[in-house]
């Protein structure tokens, strides 16, 4: 069962991500519906929140939380935004799968 907790709010960011248990990684998806490659990644993103179970995974839809786009300045999509400890260690865009995977693993 895919563990990828949708973010409502700036709000919800706040308590799920930056408040998350600090020996955990966070992975959050910043994606768009009508985007393409968001649509790509997203089923990949679902099979690896079950295999990595010790990592949290969230996703963001940028047009129903704006504001908090706007925030981190997510310019493209799907970004990827790597956080631990109530810190971003990291982020890379694209729907790249080895990418994506590697990051998880590098920083886990």
């Amino acid at each position: 069962m895919p563990r990828v907790t949708p973010i409502a709010t700036k709000e919800d960011f706040e308590e799920k991500v930056k408040k998350a248990e600090a020996s955990k990684l966070v992975v959050v998806d910043f994606f768009a519906t009508w985007c393409g490659p968001c649509k790509y990644i997203s089923p990949k993103l679902e099979a690896m929140s079950d295999e990595f179970m010790d990592v949290l995974f969230f996703k963001v839809d940028v047009d129903e939380v704006a504001d908090l786009a706007e925030d981190l300045m997510i310019q493209a999509m799907p970004t990827f935004q790597f956080w631990k400890s109530g810190e971003k260690k990291t982020e890379f865009s694209g729907a790249n799968e080895e990418n994506l995977r590697k990051f998880i693993e590098d920083n886990k």
